[in-house]
């Protein structure tokens, strides 16, 4: 019979093989799993098999994420639990396709509740730095500075995710007054362009040492093709280093200082949430806690008895 952990092995591998998972993601299911695993050998008494995963009761996953959530010091908070339970969630979905292995106890358990951190922007003066900065380096080559700050200044002045923004190609420039920008679960939306994002593209497109047409991508890589996501994390990161900014000034970190401007500027949610393409406004309500908690500090900052 096949050992649980094997099944765990083989399930690792396919995250990594066929699912393309990220070696953090893989290493985050594997600990999960894992500890999942154990807590069922200790409290069972032995070493499971992969067969024996199928008669395991909702009772003793809600042990597991009680033993998973520690106290004191080590104790996990409802995030790290609700990570470690999905993991556990996608290892028996695994069995149940690829073994015919099915748990039915795991259905009836709820994970933790989690509240939705607050978005973490960079300020004006940051983002307008970190514009200016993308450009300035002098160990690379003109047009690759000029194509980073117009990546950035799309990201920051049109609300674009890392994806959207590296998905156009050559056939979208010379940008109009709006694009077309398709986003999560292919949903569609018309983005106004400023002055100041067409002419950061069109400064870097004038700067592309090669010609290309219009079915490549717009934005390109040193040695050709698209640009990739990591790159312009990459490149921020460097950008964050040269500025003195704290971690949280990451591309997606532009997209939500997009949107806490405009808000603190008195742009209406509605529209706010039609720009970024959310779904729900209570995704894009999460951008008022930052607005009021910035509203507040220069409250305190500039009355006399603040």
């Amino acid at each position: 019979m096949t050992q649980a952990t094997a099944a765990l092995e083989a399930w690792l591998t396919y995250l990594a093989a066929e699912r393309r998972a990220s070696p953090k993601t893989l290493e985050a299911y594997r600990a999960g799993a894992a500890h999942y695993l154990g807590f069922l050998a200790r409290h069972r008494g032995g070493a499971q098999t992969a067969a024996d995963l199928a008669t395991v009761t909702a009772a003793e996953v809600r042990a597991w994420l009680s033993d998973r959530r520690g106290s004191g010091e080590n104790e996990l908070c409802a995030r790290s639990l609700s990570q470690a339970l999905s993991a556990v969630r996608s290892f028996h979905a695994f069995l149940d396709q690829r073994l015919g292995i099915v748990t039915p106890g795991l259905a009836l358990v709820r994970g933790p509740k989690v509240r939705p951190g607050a978005p973490r922007p960079v300020t004006e003066d940051q983002a307008r730095g970190l514009l200016i900065e993308a450009g300035a380096d002098p160990d690379r080559d003109d047009w690759e500075g000029l194509r980073d700050r117009a990546v950035l200044t799309l990201l920051y002045g049109c609300g674009l995710r890392i994806s959207e923004g590296l998905s156009l190609s050559r056939s979208d420039a010379p940008l109009g007054e709006a694009i077309r920008i398709t986003g999560k679960g292919g949903k569609t939306r018309i983005v106004p362009v400023l002055p100041a994002v067409r002419e950061a593209v069109d400064a870097y497109l004038a700067a592309l040492p090669w010609p290309t047409t219009g079915a490549d991508p717009l934005f390109i890589a040193k040695r050709g093709g698209a640009l990739s996501p990591r790159h312009v994390q990459a490149a921020m990161q460097l950008l964050r280093g040269r500025l003195g900014l704290p971690d949280r000034a990451t591309p997606h970190a532009l997209r939500h200082s997009f949107a806490t401007h405009l808000l603190g500027a008195g742009a209406d949610l509605r529209s706010i949430q039609e720009l970024l393409g959310h779904a729900s406004l209570s995704t894009t309500q999460r951008y008022t806690a930052v607005d009021a908690a910035g509203l507040l500090a220069a409250y305190s900052a500039a009355h006399p008895h603040g």
